[in-house]
């Protein structure tokens, strides 16, 4: 489902974040990547969205080669994601609801459908009562709970997050932990970035460890 071949990513100023990085994620698997402060794991995830594009080699997703996609192309991918990163893009001047409903709204879905998913996915993380509420007035757990529901809300085959529990205590992190878990039992195929050891061991899925730009084990 998704699939790194040789990958390399070099920004304009030199650094090379990922260094021929080559694995495969496969249907309805969960994997978490590790690995130090600027070891590339956002790099790879940004790269697995659609978001950045490779220097050299390829990143395959759903069988569709993401360096050869035209800008609508990567548009059409990346609707089909669901996309958790750690800043998390929440609209502060409309309702936890509007916020979720963003991403059916760009697809045009009927407005009857937009609020029976919006409530699905808002009841799912445990924000059902909190709907009308703006987002400035949610803990950092619960923003971080918004953006989840606005990732599952288009039902994605694939989740993608960076450091879902970063800066959030151990209880918040925990939530979020089942939270992923259970997505990956309905299906749905996961890969995440975390420091968080104590969720890893939770997760028991398998990891990959990134040193300085290269997959180590």
């Amino acid at each position: 489902m998704i699939s790194f071949s040789s990958a390399k990513k070099r920004y304009p100023n030199g650094f090379e974040a990922l260094k021929g990085v080559s694995l495969n994620i496969d249907k309805g698997e969960m994997v978490a990547v590790t690995g130090h402060s600027g070891a590339g794991k956002s790099t790879l995830l940004k790269l697995a969205a659609g978001i950045e594009l490779a220097t050299q080699g390829s990143v395959m997703v759903n069988n569709q080669n993401v360096g050869q996609l035209r800008e609508a192309g990567l548009a059409v991918l990346r609707q089909k994601l669901g996309l958790v990163f750690q800043d998390h893009k929440l609209l502060f001047d409309r309702s936890a609801f509007e916020n979720v409903a963003l991403p059916l709204a760009i697809a045009a879905f009927p407005r009857a459908e937009v609020g029976k998913r919006v409530r699905a996915a808002l009841d799912k993380v445990g924000l059902l009562n909190r709907e009308k509420s703006n987002p400035v007035t949610l803990s950092g757990g619960e923003q971080q709970r918004l953006c989840i529901a606005r990732a599952i809300v288009n039902r994605p085959a694939i989740l993608i997050a960076d450091e879902p529990t970063g800066n959030l205590d151990q209880e918040y992190a925990s939530t979020i932990i089942e939270l992923f878990r259970s997505f990956n039992q309905v299906g749905v195929t996961v890969l995440l970035s975390t420091h968080d050891e104590v969720g890893l061991a939770r997760l028991n899925c398998r990891r990959i460890v990134l040193d300085q730009g290269s997959v180590v084990a």
